[in-house]
């Protein structure tokens, strides 16, 4: 029997963003125009190299698209509507950076089901079987009233409130290392204490203060009940592998051990790879086998062996793909062999400890953190 669940529908496909100058507008500068960051190409790739490396462990099973009222568990039921209307009407730029046409809606419904579906099989099957939701656009940046980042329905807030409401869990950990500030799903669970946030993001600020007003920082910790329950791990470029192992050990870990979560929820971006163009934090395909593979422990030793995957960023074509087939073979327990073609910087290990003990400092009076 397949161990691998990949939830993914070519309704990934129709969503197409504008182009411009990267996620950029176009200005009339420049003699190209480039395509948005965000192509069907990523998800092709990655599904390819699933079938390619993977194909004996894997099932396909169909998806479908979540309801409204599994949206609106935490996106605004206006805004919602919104969206519809405006996919409806062909799309165009929503924010500056974040746009779509007519396929949006649909592929943006069809993702959240992934990210619900997947959820759902990893609390009803556990391991070791790995749920892994493949699915476009991301998510993890779209908060309850408003898109933002390439985003719009919060794939793995949708999935963690579905959860909670179907009495599958009490408690639920989401853990982000897309090199972006999970800002969606923190400011979706601010104020609750049933998910856990957890964010290893690049040092980034805000990008707009109208779409993105979360500072992405430490200081950024919950408010009434969910207080302590935002843990924001702000991490310096180039922060490697080794920064990474070291930030799972020393935090992750025994924040997840205190907590004791029902079901563990990662929002996957490969973002931080070593070329991606988006926010070069020097993790290789090696580096993403250590996050698979300790996200399935983790999983087993603090979340009754519960463990969905969920797709976010990353946006070097080809690196996304050998990326993530490292996250999966790490999930699986399963070693393909194949290297990263791009494994030629290493990372600043030294400066990612300083940053997170920095963060282990900001969180020790809420966790059990030295």
């Amino acid at each position: 029997m397949a161990d691998l669940r990949v939830y993914y529908d070519d309704a990934a496909l129709a969503h197409v963003p504008p182009n411009g100058e990267a996620e950029l507008p176009w200005t009339g500068k420049l003699a190209v125009r480039e395509p948005h960051p965000d192509r069907r190409e990523r998800v092709e790739n990655v599904a390819a190299i699933l079938r390619t490396e993977l194909g004996a462990y894997t099932m396909w099973p169909a998806v479908t698209p979540a309801t409204r009222s599994q949206i609106e568990r935490v996106h605004d039921p206006d805004y919602v509507a919104e969206i519809e209307a405006w996919s409806a009407a062909g799309g165009g730029r929503l924010t500056p950076e974040t746009g779509g046409n007519a396929g949006t809606y649909r592929a943006a419904t069809v993702a959240a089901g992934g990210a619900l579906a997947a959820a759902e099989q990893a609390v009803d099957a556990g391991l070791p079987e790995i749920p892994y939701a493949l699915v476009r656009p991301s998510g993890h940046h779209a908060q309850s009233d408003r898109a933002d980042g390439f985003c719009f329905f919060n794939n793995v807030a949708v999935a963690a409130a579905h959860l909670l409401a179907t009495d599958r869990a009490e408690r639920v950990a989401v853990l982000d290392w897309d090199v972006h500030h999970a800002n969606g799903t923190q400011e979706i669970f601010y104020d609750r204490e049933d998910v856990l946030v957890i964010s290893l993001h690049n040092d980034h600020d805000s990008w707009s203060a109208e779409t993105h007003p979360q500072a992405c920082d430490r200081s950024e910790r919950g408010v009434g009940d969910g207080t302590g329950y935002t843990v924001n791990v702000p991490l310096p470029a180039g922060t490697g592998n080794d920064g990474y192992r070291y930030a799972m050990q020393e935090l992750v870990d025994p924040v997840l051990d205190a907590y004791g979560p029902d079901a563990l929820l990662v929002s996957a971006g490969q973002d931080p790879g070593v070329v991606d163009p988006l926010g070069r934090n020097a993790v290789t395909k090696d580096g993403f086998e250590f996050l698979g593979r300790r996200a399935r422990e983790l999983a087993a030793e603090h979340a009754d062996g519960a463990l969905a995957v969920v797709q976010e960023g990353g946006y070097h074509l080809t690196h996304l793909a050998y990326a993530t087939l490292g996250v999966v073979e790490g999930a699986l327990g399963v070693d393909t062999g194949v290297e990263d073609p791009f494994a030629w910087i290493d990372g600043d290990a030294a400066s990612a400890r300083d940053a997170i003990d920095e963060a282990i400092a900001a969180h020790a009076d809420h966790w059990p953190l030295e």
